[in-house]
Protein backbone atom coordinates (compact mmCIF):
# COMPACT_ATOMS: atom_id res chain seq x y z
CA UNK A 1 0.00 0.00 0.00
CA UNK A 2 1.36 3.73 -1.44
CA UNK A 3 1.88 6.06 1.68
CA UNK A 4 -0.30 8.64 0.25
CA UNK A 5 -3.00 5.64 0.64
CA UNK A 6 -2.56 4.72 3.88
CA UNK A 7 -2.65 8.51 5.07
CA UNK A 8 -6.02 9.22 3.22
CA UNK A 9 -7.52 5.84 4.77
CA UNK A 10 -6.03 6.94 8.39
CA UNK A 11 -7.20 10.32 7.77
CA UNK A 12 -10.66 8.93 6.81
CA UNK A 13 -10.78 6.82 9.66
CA UNK A 14 -9.79 9.77 12.37
CA UNK A 15 -12.44 11.58 10.87
CA UNK A 16 -15.13 8.85 11.04
CA UNK A 17 -14.30 8.80 14.90
CA UNK A 18 -13.50 12.25 15.50
CA UNK A 19 -16.01 14.43 13.44
CA UNK A 20 -19.00 11.97 14.12
CA UNK A 21 -20.36 11.23 17.75
CA UNK A 22 -22.64 8.20 16.18
CA UNK A 23 -21.67 5.53 14.01
CA UNK A 24 -22.03 6.71 10.17
CA UNK A 25 -23.07 5.29 7.08
CA UNK A 26 -19.97 5.45 4.79
CA UNK A 27 -19.47 5.45 1.06
CA UNK A 28 -16.58 5.84 -1.30
CA UNK A 29 -16.99 7.95 -4.93
CA UNK A 30 -14.32 6.88 -7.37
CA UNK A 31 -14.16 7.90 -10.92
CA UNK A 32 -12.41 4.74 -11.78
CA UNK A 33 -15.12 2.40 -10.23
CA UNK A 34 -13.41 1.39 -7.45
CA UNK A 35 -15.97 2.90 -4.99
CA UNK A 36 -19.82 3.09 -4.55
CA UNK A 37 -20.27 5.38 -7.01
CA UNK A 38 -18.92 7.08 -10.03
CA UNK A 39 -20.22 10.33 -9.19
CA UNK A 40 -20.77 12.89 -6.72
CA UNK A 41 -24.58 13.13 -7.38
CA UNK A 42 -25.12 9.22 -7.61
CA UNK A 43 -23.66 9.18 -3.90
CA UNK A 44 -25.66 12.11 -2.72
CA UNK A 45 -28.67 10.26 -3.95
CA UNK A 46 -28.00 7.45 -2.11
CA UNK A 47 -28.87 9.36 1.03
CA UNK A 48 -32.33 8.77 2.30
CA UNK A 49 -34.94 11.53 2.26
CA UNK A 50 -35.59 12.91 5.57
CA UNK A 51 -32.00 11.86 6.94
CA UNK A 52 -31.54 12.26 10.42
CA UNK A 53 -27.91 9.36 10.62
CA UNK A 54 -24.65 10.77 9.61
CA UNK A 55 -23.54 9.89 6.07
CA UNK A 56 -19.72 10.24 5.42
CA UNK A 57 -18.34 10.41 2.03
CA UNK A 58 -15.14 9.67 0.57
CA UNK A 59 -14.30 10.99 -2.48
CA UNK A 60 -11.01 9.83 -4.30
CA UNK A 61 -9.14 12.39 -6.52
CA UNK A 62 -10.40 13.27 -9.82
CA UNK A 63 -12.21 16.19 -11.95
CA UNK A 64 -16.20 15.42 -11.21
CA UNK A 65 -18.01 17.47 -14.17
CA UNK A 66 -21.56 17.66 -13.04
CA UNK A 67 -24.11 19.65 -11.76
CA UNK A 68 -24.56 18.18 -8.41
CA UNK A 69 -27.87 19.34 -5.99
CA UNK A 70 -27.63 18.13 -2.18
CA UNK A 71 -31.48 18.13 -1.53
CA UNK A 72 -33.04 19.80 1.58
CA UNK A 73 -33.91 16.72 3.79
CA UNK A 74 -30.55 14.78 3.32
CA UNK A 75 -29.18 16.35 6.04
CA UNK A 76 -26.13 15.01 8.03
CA UNK A 77 -24.12 14.77 5.68
CA UNK A 78 -20.04 15.54 5.06
CA UNK A 79 -18.14 15.09 2.07
CA UNK A 80 -13.72 14.07 2.48
CA UNK A 81 -11.89 14.18 -0.66
CA UNK A 82 -9.01 12.69 -0.83
CA UNK A 83 -6.75 15.96 -1.54
CA UNK A 84 -8.13 19.21 -2.13
CA UNK A 85 -6.15 20.33 -4.98
CA UNK A 86 -6.78 17.06 -7.10
CA UNK A 87 -10.55 16.52 -6.00
CA UNK A 88 -12.31 19.06 -8.28
CA UNK A 89 -16.45 19.33 -8.45
CA UNK A 90 -17.19 20.98 -11.39
CA UNK A 91 -19.23 22.31 -14.16
CA UNK A 92 -19.59 25.69 -16.64
CA UNK A 93 -23.09 27.15 -16.51
CA UNK A 94 -23.77 31.16 -16.33
CA UNK A 95 -26.18 33.27 -16.25
CA UNK A 96 -27.98 33.94 -19.60
CA UNK A 97 -26.75 30.64 -21.02
CA UNK A 98 -29.54 28.45 -22.77
CA UNK A 99 -30.07 25.44 -20.70
CA UNK A 100 -30.85 22.18 -21.67
CA UNK A 101 -34.84 22.89 -21.41
CA UNK A 102 -34.48 25.75 -23.39
CA UNK A 103 -34.44 28.13 -20.77
CA UNK A 104 -32.14 30.95 -19.88
CA UNK A 105 -29.99 29.90 -16.79
CA UNK A 106 -29.97 32.49 -13.96
CA UNK A 107 -26.93 33.50 -11.57
CA UNK A 108 -28.87 30.56 -9.06
CA UNK A 109 -29.08 27.99 -11.53
CA UNK A 110 -25.96 28.33 -12.93
CA UNK A 111 -24.58 26.92 -9.47
CA UNK A 112 -21.96 23.95 -9.97
CA UNK A 113 -22.62 22.70 -6.90
CA UNK A 114 -25.91 23.94 -4.06
CA UNK A 115 -26.06 22.37 -1.28
CA UNK A 116 -29.78 22.39 0.58
CA UNK A 117 -29.43 20.26 3.23
CA UNK A 118 -28.49 21.08 7.07
CA UNK A 119 -25.47 20.13 9.00
CA UNK A 120 -23.09 19.94 5.70
CA UNK A 121 -19.35 19.54 5.99
CA UNK A 122 -17.08 19.31 2.99
CA UNK A 123 -13.20 18.77 3.95
CA UNK A 124 -10.43 19.46 1.20
CA UNK A 125 -12.48 19.46 -1.96
CA UNK A 126 -12.46 22.18 -4.53
CA UNK A 127 -15.75 23.57 -5.94
CA UNK A 128 -15.41 25.16 -9.17
CA UNK A 129 -17.10 26.79 -12.25
CA UNK A 130 -15.29 26.26 -15.02
CA UNK A 131 -17.02 28.57 -17.28
CA UNK A 132 -14.84 31.32 -17.17
CA UNK A 133 -15.16 35.41 -16.97
CA UNK A 134 -18.49 35.38 -18.87
CA UNK A 135 -20.49 36.89 -16.41
CA UNK A 136 -22.03 35.29 -13.33
CA UNK A 137 -21.36 31.60 -12.80
CA UNK A 138 -21.69 30.46 -9.40
CA UNK A 139 -19.29 27.60 -8.18
CA UNK A 140 -21.31 27.21 -4.56
CA UNK A 141 -24.08 27.87 -3.46
CA UNK A 142 -25.26 26.99 0.24
CA UNK A 143 -29.04 27.31 1.26
CA UNK A 144 -28.71 24.93 4.19
CA UNK A 145 -28.02 25.95 7.77
CA UNK A 146 -24.82 25.42 9.51
CA UNK A 147 -22.62 24.19 6.52
CA UNK A 148 -18.71 23.61 7.38
CA UNK A 149 -15.61 24.38 4.65
CA UNK A 150 -12.53 22.89 5.65
CA UNK A 151 -9.44 23.30 3.56
CA UNK A 152 -11.63 23.56 0.68
CA UNK A 153 -11.41 25.45 -2.72
CA UNK A 154 -13.28 27.70 -4.73
CA UNK A 155 -12.37 28.53 -7.86
CA UNK A 156 -14.64 30.73 -10.90
CA UNK A 157 -14.66 34.61 -11.77
CA UNK A 158 -17.80 36.42 -11.02
CA UNK A 159 -20.06 35.15 -8.15
CA UNK A 160 -17.87 32.38 -7.10
CA UNK A 161 -19.13 31.68 -3.82
CA UNK A 162 -22.79 32.13 -3.10
CA UNK A 163 -23.82 31.76 0.71
CA UNK A 164 -27.49 32.49 -0.37
CA UNK A 165 -30.09 31.70 2.31
CA UNK A 166 -30.71 34.66 4.92
CA UNK A 167 -31.00 33.22 8.62
CA UNK A 168 -28.34 30.09 7.67
CA UNK A 169 -25.14 30.00 9.18
CA UNK A 170 -21.75 29.09 7.48
CA UNK A 171 -18.03 28.37 8.56
CA UNK A 172 -15.04 28.43 6.37
CA UNK A 173 -11.68 27.71 7.54
CA UNK A 174 -8.25 27.46 5.76
CA UNK A 175 -10.12 28.21 2.34
CA UNK A 176 -9.01 29.54 -0.85
CA UNK A 177 -11.60 31.50 -2.40
CA UNK A 178 -10.68 33.41 -6.04
CA UNK A 179 -12.87 35.68 -8.25
CA UNK A 180 -13.34 38.75 -10.11
CA UNK A 181 -16.54 40.52 -9.21
CA UNK A 182 -18.82 40.20 -6.38
CA UNK A 183 -17.15 36.79 -5.65
CA UNK A 184 -18.50 36.21 -2.38
CA UNK A 185 -21.99 37.38 -2.21
CA UNK A 186 -25.49 36.83 -0.47
CA UNK A 187 -27.86 36.75 2.88
CA UNK A 188 -26.05 34.60 4.95
CA UNK A 189 -24.38 34.90 7.78
CA UNK A 190 -21.03 33.57 7.22
CA UNK A 191 -17.38 33.28 9.13
CA UNK A 192 -14.06 33.01 7.25
CA UNK A 193 -11.49 31.74 9.55
CA UNK A 194 -7.75 32.11 8.40
CA UNK A 195 -8.81 32.07 4.75
CA UNK A 196 -7.51 32.96 1.52
CA UNK A 197 -8.95 35.39 -0.95
CA UNK A 198 -8.01 35.86 -4.22
CA UNK A 199 -8.67 38.68 -7.19
CA UNK A 200 -7.96 38.22 -10.14
CA UNK A 201 -7.53 39.95 -13.90
CA UNK A 202 -7.94 43.82 -13.65
CA UNK A 203 -10.37 44.82 -11.24
CA UNK A 204 -13.43 43.87 -8.81
CA UNK A 205 -15.10 43.67 -5.60
CA UNK A 206 -14.22 41.22 -2.84
CA UNK A 207 -17.82 41.04 -1.01
CA UNK A 208 -21.65 41.93 -1.96
CA UNK A 209 -23.07 41.32 1.04
CA UNK A 210 -27.18 41.67 0.98
CA UNK A 211 -27.50 41.16 4.65
CA UNK A 212 -31.38 41.60 5.82
CA UNK A 213 -31.91 44.84 8.28
CA UNK A 214 -33.35 42.21 11.41
CA UNK A 215 -30.04 40.18 10.84
CA UNK A 216 -26.95 40.93 13.31
CA UNK A 217 -24.67 39.62 11.21
CA UNK A 218 -23.28 38.92 7.47
CA UNK A 219 -19.89 38.58 6.38
CA UNK A 220 -17.29 38.15 8.77
CA UNK A 221 -13.76 37.60 7.97
CA UNK A 222 -11.11 36.62 11.09
CA UNK A 223 -7.22 36.55 9.70
CA UNK A 224 -7.57 36.38 6.61
CA UNK A 225 -5.56 36.99 3.60
CA UNK A 226 -6.45 39.13 0.62
CA UNK A 227 -4.33 39.03 -2.59
CA UNK A 228 -4.20 38.45 -6.35
CA UNK A 229 -2.73 39.20 -9.40
CA UNK A 230 -4.21 42.30 -10.23
CA UNK A 231 -2.80 45.23 -10.60
CA UNK A 232 -2.54 47.96 -7.50
CA UNK A 233 -5.49 49.57 -6.06
CA UNK A 234 -8.09 48.15 -8.23
CA UNK A 235 -10.66 46.22 -5.63
CA UNK A 236 -13.17 47.02 -2.79
CA UNK A 237 -13.60 45.17 -0.47
CA UNK A 238 -16.89 45.31 -0.87
CA UNK A 239 -19.99 47.31 -2.07
CA UNK A 240 -23.62 46.67 -1.05
CA UNK A 241 -25.81 44.64 -2.51
CA UNK A 242 -28.97 45.22 -0.60
CA UNK A 243 -28.76 48.31 1.78
CA UNK A 244 -28.44 46.54 5.18
CA UNK A 245 -25.27 44.91 3.90
CA UNK A 246 -22.86 43.81 7.12
CA UNK A 247 -19.18 43.21 6.29
CA UNK A 248 -16.63 43.06 8.98
CA UNK A 249 -12.61 42.21 8.45
CA UNK A 250 -10.30 41.64 11.60
CA UNK A 251 -6.85 41.29 11.77
CA UNK A 252 -6.42 40.45 7.89
CA UNK A 253 -3.60 41.07 5.62
CA UNK A 254 -4.63 43.22 2.59
CA UNK A 255 -2.37 43.52 -0.59
CA UNK A 256 -1.78 46.80 -2.70
CA UNK A 257 -4.71 45.64 -4.68
CA UNK A 258 -7.08 46.91 -2.72
CA UNK A 259 -7.61 50.29 -3.07
CA UNK A 260 -6.91 52.83 -0.85
CA UNK A 261 -11.23 53.86 0.00
CA UNK A 262 -11.98 50.34 0.45
CA UNK A 263 -15.40 50.45 -0.02
CA UNK A 264 -17.81 51.33 -2.54
CA UNK A 265 -21.69 52.46 -2.38
CA UNK A 266 -22.65 50.79 -5.42
CA UNK A 267 -24.59 54.16 -6.10
CA UNK A 268 -26.44 53.90 -3.24
CA UNK A 269 -26.00 57.12 -1.35
CA UNK A 270 -28.92 55.68 0.95
CA UNK A 271 -26.65 52.48 1.67
CA UNK A 272 -24.13 54.84 2.86
CA UNK A 273 -26.23 55.13 6.32
CA UNK A 274 -27.30 51.83 5.95
CA UNK A 275 -24.71 49.33 5.36
CA UNK A 276 -22.27 48.24 8.10
CA UNK A 277 -18.42 47.97 6.35
CA UNK A 278 -16.04 47.67 9.49
CA UNK A 279 -12.51 47.16 9.90
CA UNK A 280 -10.07 46.15 12.70
CA UNK A 281 -5.97 45.76 12.25
CA UNK A 282 -6.06 45.57 9.07
CA UNK A 283 -2.77 45.02 8.05
CA UNK A 284 -0.39 45.37 4.86
CA UNK A 285 -0.41 48.29 2.19
CA UNK A 286 -4.12 47.68 1.64
CA UNK A 287 -5.17 47.67 5.28
CA UNK A 288 -4.08 51.46 5.91
CA UNK A 289 -7.37 53.23 6.87
CA UNK A 290 -6.44 56.93 6.50
CA UNK A 291 -7.90 56.47 3.14
CA UNK A 292 -11.28 54.71 3.69
CA UNK A 293 -14.54 56.25 3.05
CA UNK A 294 -16.10 58.36 5.71
CA UNK A 295 -18.88 55.74 5.89
CA UNK A 296 -17.08 53.32 6.67
CA UNK A 297 -16.09 52.17 10.56
CA UNK A 298 -12.72 51.19 12.41
CA UNK A 299 -13.68 49.18 15.32
CA UNK A 300 -12.21 49.14 18.86
CA UNK A 301 -10.55 46.41 20.73
CA UNK A 302 -13.77 46.21 22.56
CA UNK A 303 -15.83 45.79 19.86
CA UNK A 304 -13.94 42.49 18.63
CA UNK A 305 -15.57 40.63 21.11
CA UNK A 306 -18.71 40.50 19.43
CA UNK A 307 -17.15 38.70 16.51
CA UNK A 308 -16.22 35.44 18.00
CA UNK A 309 -17.19 31.86 15.97
CA UNK A 310 -19.57 31.78 19.00
CA UNK A 311 -21.15 34.81 18.91
CA UNK A 312 -21.36 34.45 15.23
CA UNK A 313 -22.66 31.56 14.34
CA UNK A 314 -23.99 29.96 17.43
CA UNK A 315 -27.73 31.08 17.23
CA UNK A 316 -30.48 30.19 19.46
CA UNK A 317 -29.61 26.52 19.43
CA UNK A 318 -26.06 27.20 20.43
CA UNK A 319 -24.43 25.58 17.09
CA UNK A 320 -20.70 24.81 17.86
CA UNK A 321 -19.22 25.39 14.25
CA UNK A 322 -15.63 24.26 15.33
CA UNK A 323 -16.83 21.14 17.08
CA UNK A 324 -14.99 17.58 16.25
CA UNK A 325 -12.23 19.96 13.58
CA UNK A 326 -9.55 20.01 15.51
CA UNK A 327 -7.56 17.59 13.79
CA UNK A 328 -9.12 18.44 10.70
CA UNK A 329 -8.01 22.05 11.08
CA UNK A 330 -4.24 21.26 11.11
CA UNK A 331 -4.47 20.02 7.46
CA UNK A 332 -3.31 23.18 5.14
CA UNK A 333 -4.61 23.05 1.49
Amino acid sequence: MSKLKFLFLYFCCMLSMDLLASPAKQITVAKDGSGDFKSIQEAFDAVPLNNNTPVLIFVKSGTYKEKIVLDSTKNMVTLVGENASGTILTFDDFSGKLGQNGIKISTTTSASTRIVADDFTAVNITFANGAGPVGQAVAMLVDGDKARFINCRFLGFQDTLYPKRAGTRQYYKNCYIEGTVDFIFGWAIAYFDHCQLNGKLDAGFFTAASTPENQSHGFVFNRCTLTGSAPAATYYLGRPWRDYAKTVFLCCEMSNIIKPEGWHNWHKVNAEKTAFYAEYHSREVGGISQARVQWSKQLAKSDVKKYTVQNVLGGNDQWRATKGLSKLVKTKV
